[in-house]
């Protein structure tokens, strides 16, 4: 494809983006340009930022999980021109947290200035990551403008790059096509660069040029089925692209004359519901209100988009609001309980519950929804084992959420040993045995005397008994309750009721002669009534 004055134009847009995108205090410099008459004026400068830099590496290297920290030292290394260091930077911040759209923006026009041409691969990657952390349609813009003048095979249009640059429009649809307030601007760079494939064809092939034309009524077409902003706008468009090629038609008009009677009606159709939806828009692009008003009329939207039954519109929803309220608990349970409920798309899921325990890492129960998403969508343990350990790396506000972790974990193995999956000595009882000696590790130091680690330690010598057919590991399993808890009634009340269910009445007996001697809280009268039933009867 060749570049016309417009492609110059955007080139253009993009480079002064580069420059002036940025405050003069954040854009990415190189000390080794700077005279040396600047480097004098900044020499005590320098040493402040030095000394910055140090404290943030220090307080990183103490506590990685602090989000702030990340932020600045990544705009400091940007303003000192560290570029190795800056690179390393993102990428350690990435590996905790997602990073806004501005962020990836920043980092793949660094990436570009400082690579050039041979590094489009590089700055590629960065943009197919940025795009996968936050809704955003300005992200998608500059990603597909840079394929469009960057990537030589769409630019010369090739039928590779013809064949990437599609799929990669048709992403973009997907993820934000629906976004009722700024889709219509993917729509738009669509039919632009489907307008530019025809200008190349030869003008003797007619054929492939009536493909090619059939190709951008087709994207019209399905923009003016979607309720966006714009909708009469982009109708006009539609009706003078049609006069130029030939169709007689009134294209001032922006009523559906002329047009066929079925795109008449999905537009009239698309219309009504964009009028729906327009109060809406208004209310959760109001400025001057508080979160919670603005996360209120979220929700109220998202009620009405539930209510209308397209899954696809309510997930675009969700993912708009997650990007204005990225750390509202209540935003991410609401949506993977709805993903869980109505989509049930395992690939879909998982993204969005990575996605949910990068934002709000210190939210138990997204991390035990995110392993049994992952069971449903039969993942291989490897993976639901990665973020097992992960969420344990991760700091909760009760114990109580480590505990659900760890028997969230253990129910799954056990689901999936009895049902057999993974045989191939891959997914054995020793696993489950390991889940819970770490289980006891983690947790005994914090629940001693509590109902959590007596349920803990009744399940670990249960499954023993009936899954690991171990009745000598299901005793050693008491036993280790006893030497922690051992002043817990209910301890001795679950060792004893294991052995007579199990027809050990001897062991239960000497069971309950060791408990004997020993003082429970309570009136005294424990041992005397209902609290050991078993003792009259042997």
């Amino acid at each position: 494809m060749e570049i016309d004055s417009e492609d110059k134009t955007l080139e253009e847009e993009l480079d002064d983006e580069d420059n002036n995108n940025n405050d003069n205090g954040d854009q990415l410099q190189n000390p080794k340009l700077r005279s040396d008459s600047d480097s004098d004026s900044d020499s005590e400068d320098e040493s402040q930022q030095n000394q910055e830099l140090k404290t943030l590496e220090t307080e990183l290297s103490s506590n990685p999980a602090n989000y702030d920290s990340h932020a600045q030292y990544i705009k400091l290394l940007r303003k000192m021109g560290e570029i190795d260091k800056l690179k390393q930077a993102r990428e350690a911040m990435n590996t905790v947290f997602p990073l806004s759209p501005d962020m990836w923006r920043d980092w793949a026009k660094d990436e570009a200035s400082i690579s050039g041409p041979e590094g489009f691969a590089g700055v590629e990657k960065i943009y197919d990551r940025g795009v996968f952390d936050y809704l955003s349609v300005s992200l998608w813009c500059d990603y597909l403008n840079f394929i469009q003048v960057h990537d030589p095979s769409v630019r010369e249009c090739s039928p590779d790059g013809i064949s990437k640059a599609r799929n990669l429009f048709e992403r973009a649809l997907t993820a934000a096509g629906l976004h009722v307030a700024e889709g219509n601007k993917i729509w738009e760079l669509y039919r632009e660069f489907e307008q530019a494939v025809l200008h190349t064809i030869d003008e003797n092939d007619i054929k492939a040029k009536e493909v090619q034309v059939q190709r951008i009524r087709n994207i019209f077409h399905r923009q003016l089925s979607v309720p966006l902003v714009n909708l009469r706008s982009t109708l006009l468009a539609y009706k003078a692209w049609e006069v130029e090629q030939g169709i007689v038609l009134d294209a001032q008009s922006s009523e559906v004359d002329g047009i066929s009677s079925h795109l008449a009606s999905a537009y009239q159709k698309a219309m009504e519901a964009y009028n729906a939806r327009a109060q809406h828009e208004e209310q959760i692009s109001m400025q001057n209100i508080s979160d919670t008003e603005k996360i209120q009329n979220f929700m109220n939207y998202l009620k009405f988009e539930k209510s209308v039954g397209d899954p696809a519109r309510v997930q675009v929803l969700y993912e708009r609001a997650m990007a204005d309220f990225p750390i509202s608990i209540d935003l991410w349970l609401d949506y993977t309980r709805y993903l869980d409920r109505t989509l049930k798309v395992g690939n879909v899921l998982r993204d969005v519950y990575s996605r949910a325990t990068k934002n709000c890492p210190w939210i138990g129960e997204l991390w035990v929804q995110y392993m049994l998403s992952l069971e449903r969508g039969r993942a291989p343990e490897k993976e639901i084992s990665s973020v097992f350990e992960k969420s344990l790396q991760c700091t909760f506000s009760t114990i109580e959420e480590y505990l659900d972790l760890f028997l969230t974990r253990v129910h799954g193995l056990r689901r999936r040993i009895e049902c057999g999956g993974e045989v191939n000595g891959v997914l054995d009882y020793s696993l489950i045995r390991e889940t819970f000696q770490h289980a006891s590790d983690y947790l005994s130091p914090h629940l001693k005397n509590t109902d959590g680690l007596l349920r803990l330690y009744a399940y670990w010598a249960r499954l023993e008994m009936n899954l690991g057919k171990d009745l000598v590991a299901a005793r050693r399993v008491w036993e280790s309750l006893l030497k922690i808890s051992g002043s817990t009634l209910e301890a001795w009340q679950g060792f004893i009721a294991m052995e007579t269910e199990s027809g050990h009445i001897s062991e239960a007996r000497s069971i309950y002669k060791r408990c004997f001697s020993k003082r429970f809280p309570g009136t005294g009268s424990e041992n005397h009534s209902g609290h050991l039933p078993f003792l009259v009867a042997i």
